[in-house]
């Protein structure tokens, strides 16, 4: 049982819920694009002409406007019957015999129409119950067809159609009757109100995130309020009138009002992520500017942008282009955010078409916000990165490039008198010991071609050694006894790496001048040691001459001091402060020149070094 006034409550609720429903539907559709969006428009026009006629024949006449309705109802029926069929080509369309269907669907809702319309021009009170009865057979034929037909589909969406049009057929069933004022609340609801499901169906299926933005987080909260209210007014009932009752029921309001927002805030989250699945905002933030630090390019960090906002706002689309790009037409914009970098250029984000009637909201535009503002931080880094590493790669060539400049010198840096010298030695040498001049040429083709060789700007200190030997076995054929020579190099040492042509400008240097000035000649020396502790050990190697003395005060030619300049600077590109050459007088063992420098293994020996032993070899076997 339903008491009169509350079934008339409970009619006008409805009427107004799917007036509200089916506006919202007839504006997500004129907002998108109605020319590809015939069924919807029609299925929106039709439901709010129904709801509107409804409610108008059952408010004005209680208003006093009308005393009778018949032509009110009239207007709404016809509108019904329509949008079962523009239902059911919905459905229907796609169909294999879809056509058949939707053709059966349009007839039977006309034919009921023109059958309401006669009522009004016969005079008739009552609708007509004949068209009732068609409906309800038609469709409840359709809704078994459909069954069968929509079975291959996902069986969320074939539920949520077939249920819609059920409801329908009930309701064209209890409408073609005449019901008395005694039946249930279930069956008012039911008989009057059944295409209001079939809104929340359309909205669910094409519109979801507007239906829960725009209505379903309202009419929960609305819900909850109305709970609490009622639950609270109760309380307040059972006990005795006076002050402390009035009391209650103040500070239950109060109380109420202040709780609103937070159940607004909780039905909100409620939605958003139990039935549309929203992402944890603040969480995705977080793993998107995680994501955008692993990324190393600004090409790199735009699209993870993209991919990461795409599935987050149900865009069927996301993507970047250059500030001031034409804009293409085939891609509408929902949202646009620009990319605030330091430098240009600077890019734009741009939000395409959203799936299921989404609209952006306050807080999606603040995520979109925040996302691009972490990634011009990032782009920032990148570039900043980028132009130290490229100020840094220059620098890196500048440096190789002057190094292999001043090796190549140091390699074309032959002393002319040192060859004027040893060519004279060896044309002595042919007339006076043929066997001596001929180790002196192979020993000066040996030096010479180590010397010129090109094998990079490394070499080893073994090798090293072997150029040292070779030229000091050329300048002691000039000198005889006048000089004196000692290597003292282990063979541990001598696969370290050291760079090329180091030491021997040291051991020319030391003849040229100690041994040269002096009458009495002079010992030649040079060794080389490990030093320093486990793990940060040093490679020394010492030239010592005890020819004449060196005058530190004495002006420098500069000439003279080419090679000892350039080993400096080279040491200084390959190890910074880590490597030293330093010229000290030693009271009685004369001047030595000590390079300090850390310890490198090497690697294999190329050709030129296997022909430079070969001929080292040959030399010493002749």
């Amino acid at each position: 049982m339903i008491a009169p006034n509350a079934a008339e409550v409970l009619n006008l609720v409805g009427f107004v819920t799917g007036t509200a429903l089916y506006a919202m539907l007839l504006a997500l559709v004129l907002r998108g694009s109605p020319r590809g969006n015939l069924l919807p428009l029609a299925t929106g026009v039709l439901g709010l002409v129904w709801n509107l006629g409804e409610l108008a024949a059952y408010a004005l006449p209680r208003l006093g406007y009308f005393t009778q309705s018949i032509g009110l109802w009239a207007m709404s029926f016809p509108a019904l019957g329509l949008l079962a069929a523009v239902v059911v080509h919905s459905v229907a369309r796609a169909l294999p015999r879809g056509i058949v269907i939707t053709v059966i669907a349009y007839g039977c809702s006309v034919v009921a129409s023109v059958l309401h319309l006669q009522t009004v021009i016969t005079g008739n009170p009552e609708p007509s119950s004949l068209a009732f009865l068609i409906l309800t057979v038609c469709y409840g034929l359709i809704i078994l067809a459909l069954g069968v037909l929509t079975r291959a589909q996902a069986n969320g969406r074939r539920v949520l159609w077939v249920l819609a049009l059920a409801l329908f057929a009930v309701s064209a069933s209890h409408l073609g009757r005449s019901h008395a004022a005694a039946d249930g609340w279930a069956v008012e609801l039911i008989g009057h109100h059944a295409a209001i499901p079939l809104a929340f169906a359309i909205l669910y299926q094409d519109y979801r995130f507007a239906l829960a933005d725009l209505f379903l987080k309202r009419a929960l909260t609305l819900i909850a309020l109305v709970a609490v209210a009622f639950a609270g007014y109760n309380l307040a009932t059972t006990l005795p009138a006076g002050p402390l009752a009035a009391s209650i029921l103040m500070a239950l309001w109060v109380a109420t009002s202040l709780i609103s927002p937070w159940l607004h805030r909780r039905v909100v989250r409620f939605v958003d992520q139990s039935l549309l699945g929203r992402m944890d905002y603040a969480a995705l933030g977080a793993g998107i500017g995680q994501a955008l630090q692993s990324r190393n390019s600004v090409e790199g960090v735009l699209d993870a942008v993209a991919e990461r906002l795409a599935p987050a706002l149900n865009a069927q689309r996301v993507w970047w282009e250059e500030e001031g790009a034409a804009i293409s037409a085939e891609s509408p914009k929902t949202a646009q955010a620009l990319v605030k970098t330091t430098d240009l250029p600077r890019y734009v984000v741009n939000v395409g078409g959203l799936t299921g009637g989404r609209r952006l909201l306050s807080d999606d535009l603040a995520l979109v916000e925040t996302v691009v503002a972490t990634a011009a931080r990032r782009i920032d880094q990148v570039r900043l990165t980028n132009e130290r590493y490229e100020v840094q790669l220059r620098e890196e060539e500048m440096r190789k490039l002057t190094a292999e400049a001043e090796l190549r010198a140091l390699r074309a840096q032959i002393n002319p008198h040192f060859l004027f010298n040893a060519l004279t030695t060896i044309g002595y040498l042919i007339e006076s010991a043929p066997p001596r001049a001929m180790n002196t040429l192979m020993q000066l083709t040996a030096l010479l071609r180590g010397v010129l060789r090109s094998e990079g700007d490394f070499t080893t200190l073994g090798r090293e050694i072997e150029l040292v030997e070779h030229y000091l076995q050329i300048e002691h054929e000039r000198f005889e006894e006048r000089l004196r020579l000692r290597i003292d190099v282990p063979q541990a040492l001598r696969h370290l790496r050291i760079p090329a042509l180091v030491v021997q400008p040291l051991v020319e240097n030391a003849i040229k001048h100690g041994v040269a000035p002096s009458t009495t000649g002079g010992e030649v020396e040079v060794t080389a040691r490990r030093d320093g502790m486990a793990g940060r050990e040093r490679l020394c190697v010492s030239v010592r001459n005890t020819g004449a003395p060196l005058h530190t005060s004495a002006p420098r030619d500069a000439r003279d001091h080419v090679g000892v300049d350039n080993i400096r600077r080279r040491l200084a590109v390959h190890y910074g402060a880590g490597a030293t050459l330093t010229l000290t007088a030693e009271p009685g063992r004369g001047t030595v020149a000590e390079l300090v420098m850390p310890l490198a293994e090497a690697g294999g020996i190329g050709e030129d070094d296997h022909d430079a032993q070969a001929v080292a070899g040959r030399a010493g076997r002749r």
